[in-house]
């Protein structure tokens, strides 16, 4: 018995569920080498998130996305009182994310080459943060339908790393702005809030012995 397209397809796409939900299990069983966020101290972090959009026809659009982090804390701590804090770079790879639409589900990739993350110079186990960032998702539908199948990310987000002995939780309200930028019309976009959990660690680089 042969089984159809759209069951191969149901098949291929929850064999990448399962493989990303095994990768996630193992890593957070990691014991790494714990850090503060210091400066030169770099971020390894696999996370995954999800929502729903909040506003106009799209507003009944979910989204779920699984991605890899690497940063770099390149500051020591500036600014007064309360916003004093470390500045990372960070990027994402974003091998995973789906796009729950009316239409269709939108199965793509992503990349944000684009992280600014405030981490707030605390002294305690619990380190909060903002960021602001962007990327680019390529789906193999459009987003939202009939529109376009590339599209910019650009978003914000609050949160806070929660640090233990070998790795550190973190959680955060996300906003994102998914939209063709005018490649295709019309754009309606889709804004979204969703809450991202994930587990890394930050780890100091090896110094060399003088």
């Amino acid at each position: 018995m042969v089984a159809s397209p759209r069951r191969l397809s149901a098949l291929r796409k929850g064999f990448h569920i399962e493989r990303l939900s095994a990768v996630l299990l193992l890593i957070s069983s990691l014991a790494w080498a714990q850090a503060r966020p210091e400066d030169g101290a770099h971020e390894l972090q696999v996370w995954t998130g999800g929502g729903h959009g909040v506003s106009g026809r799209t507003s009944d659009t979910g989204v779920w996305n699984v991605g890899l982090r690497y940063g770099w804390v390149l500051t020591r701590p500036h600014g007064p009182g309360w916003l004093c804090g470390r500045f990372e770079y960070a990027v994402d790879a974003v091998p995973v994310f789906l796009v729950f639409q009316r239409a269709n589900t939108a199965y793509g990739v992503g990349v944000n080459p684009l992280g600014l993350k405030w981490n707030f110079a605390t002294r305690g186990r619990v380190v909060p943060y903002v960021e602001l960032g962007g990327g680019m998702l390529f789906t193999n539908h459009e987003v939202p339908s009939r529109t376009s199948s590339v599209n910019f990310t650009p978003g914000g987000a609050l949160g806070a790393h929660f640090l233990g002995s070998d790795h550190n939780w973190s959680v955060e309200l996300r906003y994102m702005h998914i939209s063709n930028a005018g490649l295709a019309r019309p754009n309606p976009g889709i804004n979204t809030i969703q809450v991202r959990v994930g587990v890394g660690a930050f780890r100091l680089a090896k110094r060399a012995h003088r």
